[in-house]
């Protein structure tokens, strides 16, 4: 911990612990979301099936981080960045088991569209999915090092990942108009960037209460604006 051995010692242990089991939750869920995202621009179904059963595994990570932050606050009931700390993890459990749930939304609708006729837009999601990973993936370093700077980051790359998803919403919109037929499989697009989308409101989540743990400031209703130098 940044301030020294904590003086009860076996607290640094559980709450080594604790992140220990955020950071794994997360390497499942990257995963996940990789297979997910390989499984819809691949039209494989097995990967989309991986993706639902493995989100058991996540789901069980979370009600034990949850079980574990539980304990940490009635044993030791830490304060000032101690609290912080547990606190955090136990949110970022709870942000980091909703993008697995993304993931498993995802599959489940990149296996409606390979049971559909192939659409080109698909390929327009791309730079969706490559934004929303990385944001995930900073997150979690964010997380991993205490780095409130790049967790900062995060809100002004949701806000562009936001517009990309309104973007394309309206692309399919007129898609669908010039193709009719087509109506359910661009409906099916249309959802799965709505799910992208959500993983970055999730990874700017997890930033927010990394800021919060890191520097004891709140920054959920701000613009996300480094502070000035």
């Amino acid at each position: 911990m940044p301030n020294g051995t904590h003086i009860l010692g076996t607290f640094d242990h559980a709450l080594h612990s604790l992140r220990n089991n955020v950071l794994m939750m997360a390497s499942l869920a990257e995963r996940n979301l990789a297979n997910a995202t390989k499984g819809l621009f691949e039209r494989d179904d097995e990967l989309s099936n991986v993706v639902i059963a493995d989100d058991e595994e996540i789901d069980l990570l979370e009600i034990q981080v949850d079980r574990e932050g539980v304990e940490l606050l009635l044993r030791f009931q830490p304060v000032a960045s101690d609290l912080r700390q547990v606190v955090t993890a136990m949110k970022a459990s709870v942000n980091i088991e909703r993008i697995a749930d993304q993931s498993v939304n995802i599959a489940r609708r990149a296996r409606k569209l390979s049971a559909q006729p192939e659409l080109s837009s698909v390929r327009s999601l791309e730079p969706m999915f490559a934004k929303a990973s990385r944001m995930f993936a900073d997150a979690i370093k964010a997380y991993a090092d205490d780095n409130a700077a790049l967790a900062r980051e995060l809100k002004p790359r949701d806000r562009e990942l936001d517009e990309m998803n309104r973007q394309f919403a309206e692309a399919c919109t007129e898609r669908m108009a010039e193709e009719p037929h087509l109506i359910q499989p661009y409906l099916n697009l249309i959802f799965i960037a709505r799910f992208v989308e959500r993983i970055g409101d999730h990874a700017t989540n997890l930033g927010e209460d990394v800021v919060f743990s890191v520097a004891a400031e709140e920054i959920r209703h701000t613009q996300g604006a480094p502070p000035s130098a």
